[in-house]
């Protein structure tokens, strides 16, 4: 069984006992988080696709982890006018360990 949620901007396909890395989510370090926004769930050979969420299905999870990315450079320059920026950045996210799917 899985299914297809939505947080941050993007879209996830989980199974029980998953662990992804999402988009930084305002919770502590071994609290329960809920994903309403369900899009697809599979059992099976039985697909409920939602239009566009599916009615009544919500994923269930524990946070293990809050970290920051590695970093990543962005260069701005213009060819001639002596104009160079460097600049880095680290993207937060949050390690979620997937429970349990209901549909």
């Amino acid at each position: 069984m899985y299914a297809i949620i939505k947080t941050g901007g993007k879209q996830y396909r989980v199974a029980e006992g998953d662990v992804i890395r999402i988009e930084k989510l305002n919770a502590e370090e071994g609290e329960g988080v809920t994903f309403d926004e369900v899009l697809t769930v599979v059992d099976g050979d039985t697909v409920k696709v939602g239009r566009p969420l599916v009615e009544g299905a919500k994923v269930t999870g524990k946070v293990q982890a809050q970290g920051k990315d590695k970093k990543i450079l962005v260069f701005k320059y213009k060819a001639k006018s002596n104009y160079r920026r460097r600049q880095g950045h680290r993207q937060p996210f949050t390690k979620v360990v997937i429970e349990k799917i209901e549909a």
